[in-house]
């Protein structure tokens, strides 16, 4: 099979070399991409991104002159000073083509470090390229039966607007080929002849005999082109379309952050790009995902994107109103036969003691049953150790040994938030994408 690629050239690149290139730097580009968000914010990706690879990434092995060796004669023009046969002694240095090690040389230009300009799409592909939704194919799978129209061959019925004219009038030749029907061009040839002849006076017997074959030969010709239709009904081709069904599996996923008032600004930041980073990431990679954003102090509530990364609210800390939200916009819009339960969780680990008994009732016996996945990161300041002992680390970390759904990681800077949104969503052996 031809596959011809009809895209346009961006100006001043080529496509096809464009990504031979970057398929040979895949692996160097996909590592300069993840240090460049790791350096930056996401929401600074938002437009093309420029990044950086070694040069010797891209190196290509090549024939060139070797000067140490060999011995040639010859006379540069505009020489006014040496003939031919004169020696010369021979200069140190490498061939020129180094890249800046050895002596010095008037020939070597060296190479620096090579720059990709990623469009977003590009950036993001090779960000996200390995991780997945895990699980995303549970025992009850969900599916939303969705109809398109795709094309389903021919049809010798249809609407007169889906004709197809091409297809039908190649079957319209085919049939009076087959048929022999008579062709146009040579009746007009005989009724030309029989004209000719009848205005000749008087006609002889030959004459006559022809031109009373030529009169039944044009019945003939008459009658069979009269039978034989030049298109049809038979003939006739629609293009035919008919409804493909297209299950798409459901999912949503709730993002809870702390912003009570134990949360430093640092702390705060750290759940802001863990959670912009994933919601990056299920936008590229799902496109019938819900995300849900739940912000909790003393309280919960369910806001939108905007107010869940740049409200300033604050308060205290009960951890177990963020569940409760969280189970009762499950009960009204997301019943968990029909959708696949996600949830990220970022806090400081802190908890009045008097509420965490109630988190862990209701993260274990609530809404693990329900969910396919429940991320919970802790993080700290960027100057601070973590406790191994805050009150919802521990418990956490004994609902996590007996429910594999709950993982939990610790994070206290934000260089760690990469390596562990990694960890967390990494692309098990058979995943199924959704």
């Amino acid at each position: 099979m031809d596959i011809i690629d009809r895209r346009p050239n961006p100006h001043g690149k080529n496509i096809e070399n464009r990504r031979r290139v970057l398929t040979r730097a895949r692996d160097a580009v996909q590592s300069a991409v993840r240090d460049a968000v790791a350096n930056g914010r996401i929401r600074d990706h938002a437009q093309q991104n420029a990044v950086t690879v070694p040069a010797d990434v891209l190196h290509e092995p090549s024939f060139h002159r070797v000067f140490e060796e060999g011995s040639r004669q010859f006379v540069l023009s505009g020489n006014k000073e040496f003939i031919t046969g004169d020696r010369l002694h021979r200069p140190p240095g490498g061939g020129g083509q180094g890249s800046g090690e050895g002596e010095a040389s008037d020939q070597g230009g060296g190479e620096d470090s090579y720059r990709f300009v990623l469009s977003r799409e590009e950036f993001l592909d090779l960000f996200f390229d390995d991780l997945e939704l895990p699980d995303l194919i549970k025992r009850e799978i969900a599916t939303v039966t969705q109809s398109s129209h795709a094309r389903a061959g021919l049809s010798s019925e249809g609407s007169p607007s889906q004709l197809d004219l091409g297809r039908t009038m190649r079957h319209s030749v085919a049939r009076r080929i087959g048929l022999k029907r008579p062709k146009p061009e040579r009746l007009a040839e005989i009724e030309a002849r029989i004209a000719a002849l009848e205005d000749r006076k008087p006609l002889d017997e030959e004459a006559f005999d022809e031109l009373s074959a030529l009169r039944e030969e044009r019945q003939t010709f008459r009658t069979r082109m009269s039978r034989i239709a030049w298109v049809d009904p038979v003939d006739l081709r629609y293009r035919r379309f008919q409804p493909v069904p297209k299950p798409t599996t459901q999912a949503v996923m709730f993002c809870i952050m702390d912003v009570s008032g134990s949360m430093t600004e640092k702390m705060k930041e750290l759940g802001k790009q863990f959670f912009l980073l994933l919601h990056v990431f299920l936008e590229r990679r799902y496109e019938k995902l819900d995300i849900v954003f739940i912000r909790h102090a003393e309280t919960a509530e369910e806001v939108d994107e905007e107010t869940f990364f740049n409200d300033p609210r604050t308060g205290g800390t009960v951890v177990s109103t963020a569940l409760e939200e969280m189970l009762k916009v499950q009960r009204a819009r997301y019943p968990a036969d029909k959708w696949n339960i996600y949830a990220a969780q970022a806090s400081d680990g802190d908890n009045i003691a008097s509420d965490t008994p109630k988190v862990t009732s209701l993260l274990s016996e609530r809404i693990l049953p329900l969910v396919q996945y429940f991320a919970y990161i802790e993080v700290a300041g960027s100057s601070a150790i973590i406790r191994n002992d805050t009150d919802l680390w521990r418990a956490y970390r004994g609902i996590a040994e007996s429910h594999p759904q709950l993982a939990i990681r610790q994070v206290r800077d934000r260089r760690e938030i990469f390596p562990v949104f990694r960890d967390l969503f990494a692309r098990k052996p058979g995943a199924i994408a959704g």
